[in-house]
């Protein structure tokens, strides 16, 4: 079965991102420890590429050739950024 997905306004999970990220974990249980970091780290790879996706989006409504070059150029790096943080 297919994993499901929920939408929630953009600043939300923001909001929850930083929220976790203030949480000490260190005198939890080293199974909810994991798990917490999984959830962080799912969090920050799911806001990656949700930038990702809005740097591409720059260049498909850049206003011109140079502003689309520089669009261009800025999501190959976060592309390449990413790649490298998840692979």
């Amino acid at each position: 079965m297919k994993p499901k997905n929920v939408q929630i306004p953009l600043d939300i999970f923001k909001m929850i991102i930083v929220f976790l990220e203030y949480w000490d974990v260190s005198e939890l249980d080293p199974g909810i420890q994991h798990e917490y970091l999984d959830i962080i780290s799912a969090l920050h790879k799911k806001r990656d590429l949700m930038d990702l996706r809005n740097s591409y989006s720059n260049i498909v409504h850049a206003d011109d050739d140079d502003k689309r070059f520089s669009a261009r150029m800025d999501y190959l790096q976060h592309k390449r950024l990413i790649q490298r943080t998840y692979d």
